[in-house]
């Protein structure tokens, strides 16, 4: 049997899911730039630190005149999906982050039987 989520509670696992990723991957690159005894080639994979330049526009460096006039600015319309908790069922906890793993999902359902108890 394979489990389900609901689109909403995927979506929420997602999220917290990339936002721990997204911490490894600021931890990694901290080390690798911070640290010159970080090893740079691993099995698959070489990390190259590279300098770039290149020119940006800054619109704070503008006088305050143009910065606010009217006819420079527009207004920017976005739609978000925020995820939040919610209770529905008593006896359905939610998923934290970190419990569900890549391979939960594929896991067959428990199973009462002889050798039951040597499965995990």
């Amino acid at each position: 049997m394979m489990h389900h989520l609901n689109p909403a509670d995927e979506l929420a696992h997602i999220r917290a899911e990339m936002k721990r990723l997204k911490s490894r991957e600021a931890e990694l690159r901290a080390a690798f730039l911070t640290d010159p005894e970080m090893p740079r080639i691993g099995r698959w994979h070489k990390v190259d630190l590279l300098t770039e330049r290149r020119t940006v526009f800054e619109p704070r460096l503008l006088p305050a005149d143009i910065r606010n006039d009217p006819r420079f600015l527009r207004d920017r319309v976005t739609r978000v999906l925020r995820t939040a908790r919610h209770v529905s069922k008593p006896e359905s906890a939610p998923i934290e982050a970190g419990h569900l793993d890549a391979l939960a999902m594929l896991r067959p359902a428990p199973r009462n039987g002889f050798l039951a108890g040597l499965l995990h």
